[in-house]
């Protein structure tokens, strides 16, 4: 009963925050489709979350497909080439956009360019594990660890999340760890903890439940804040990698010439079951946090990310191609 309460009360708010201009032009005409750049997710259940409402309110259902692969290029490049009218779009972290243009030279699409952004849907975290064979406790303790012995770090792709949290740790702290990268987070966490790769940095909700059971050590987490689902963690700040922050984003974008009308009508519609106090409190229980903002305010931070990693792809060098 209370799901069909949160159901009918977010769809309301949906319903009526979304312009009604888009009503006018056939919006949603049928499925809208919702390719996610990465396996089965927390994109997954952000999209989940708001499909309820979405067809209460509109009559369409949010389709998602999972459409993983070259650290999210894939389903980017697959959206980039769909019609521009509101019916397919690219939900994923947001370093398809703001680290892949720099990181992979040859491909024939510019995420940044021919996708335009929908919605900042919630701010994330990567945690920095170890197995508990590697003898450490703190951040510290790896740090004079690594100095005498190689070791490797997992992570959940080229160019994803914690690829580039782990990069710019190994640069403040002039160590050299092997990369191993995964087809996603969760082929990384196994090997990690079956001892095939000694470190790793991956999403807060996937490898918690392993730290609190003792199957992983867990370090830092690499926002400014400590995580409300690890809270004895502390970040990588206060473990002393002094002005250390790397916090991600999860996105929704769609083809560059999409309706600005269809793109704010999609705005309101997730916006407004974003902002439920239900919605709030399972997305938080994931390590989670929606801010609400508009397209122009999510292409301006894009576009600040993209500066800021653009930097650090250059100066670490790095490249997926």
């Amino acid at each position: 009963m209370r799901s069909t309460r949160f159901i009918l009360a977010a769809a309301l708010a949906l319903a009526t925050s979304v312009a009604s201009t888009t009503w006018a032009q056939g919006w949603p005409g049928k499925p809208v489709s919702v390719i996610s750049a990465f396996p089965p997710s927390s994109l997954d259940v952000i999209v989940r979350l708001v499909d309820g409402p979405f067809q209460a309110a509109f009559r369409q259902p949010l389709i998602i497909e999972n459409r993983p692969g070259a650290g999210g290029n894939l389903a980017a490049e697959a959206v980039t080439r769909s019609a521009p009218d509101g019916h397919t779009l690219l939900v994923t972290v947001d370093t398809v956009a703001t680290v892949n243009p720099r990181l992979y030279r040859n491909l024939k699409f510019k995420a940044d360019v021919d996708l335009v952004p929908v919605i900042y849907l919630a701010n994330s975290a990567q945690t920095l594990v170890c197995h508990p064979a590697v003898p450490v406790r703190t951040v510290s303790e790896l740090v004079a660890h690594a100095r005498s012995h190689d070791l490797s770090y997992a992570s959940g792709g080229q160019g994803v999340p914690g690829h580039l949290a782990a990069e710019m740790f190994l640069a403040a702290t002039g160590l050299r760890m092997t990369h191993i990268p995964y087809k996603g987070p969760h082929a990384a966490l196994q090997d990690l903890m079956g001892g095939a790769v000694q470190c790793g940095f991956l999403s807060t909700p996937v490898v918690m439940p392993h730290v609190k059971s003792g199957k992983l050590t867990g370090l830092a987490v690499t926002t400014a804040r400590r995580s409300p689902i690890a809270t004895e963690l502390p970040t990588m700040s206060e473990a002393g990698i002094a002005g250390y922050e790397a916090t991600f984003g999860q996105l929704l974008l769609a083809p560059r010439g999409t309706p600005p009308a269809v793109v704010a009508a999609l705005n309101e519609a997730f916006g407004a079951v974003l902002t439920q106090a239900e919605v709030r409190d399972k997305m938080l229980a994931m390590d989670l946090e929606f801010v609400p903002n508009t397209p122009e305010q999510a292409a301006a931070r894009m576009h600040r990310e993209a500066a800021r990693w653009a930097l650090v792809v250059e100066r670490l060098g790095l490249r997926a191609d």
